[in-house]
């Protein structure tokens, strides 16, 4: 499970260090992706194929289902983690999210994500409000 939140310097070469926490999760692969909410996910290779599943069972006569499937899978990337634990992200995937030199890397429970900190700061801020952060999720049946 990915948990935590972590803050990482994104060097010249656009790689970033990944929590060690979470490196045993990626041993094996990972896939990392343009996500919901502007951010990118990073999925360990098992994760990612039960994302791939499901998406994949999805009517391709549905329009948003196309939709989905292309904008998921266009911007997915297979890779590995180096010797020093860290990730490569393209450029087109730190433009995507708006990473410069630093990002915030969250647990999300199956996956981890990578945020520009200013944009997770902005997200972040509506969770701080705590009548609202109930409000959107009293329909979750929680």
């Amino acid at each position: 499970m990915f948990t935590g939140e972590y803050r990482h310097a994104v060097d010249e070469k656009g790689r970033i260090a990944v929590p060690s926490r979470f490196r045993a999760q990626l041993d094996g692969g990972l896939v990392v992706a343009t996500w919901l909410d502007t951010c990118l996910a990073v999925f360990p290779l098992a994760a990612w194929e039960d994302v791939s599943t499901k998406v994949g069972s999805l009517p391709m006569t549905d329009p948003n289902a196309r939709l989905l499937q292309r904008r998921l899978f266009a911007g997915a990337f297979e890779t590995e983690l180096d010797r020093q634990g860290r990730v490569l992200l393209p450029q087109t995937l730190r433009a995507f999210a708006g990473l410069e030199a630093e990002a915030m890397v969250l647990g999300s429970r199956d996956h981890a994500e990578i945020w520009a900190p200013a944009r997770w700061e902005d997200y972040g801020k509506a969770l701080d409000d705590a009548e609202a952060f109930a409000a959107a999720i009293s329909g979750l049946g929680i």
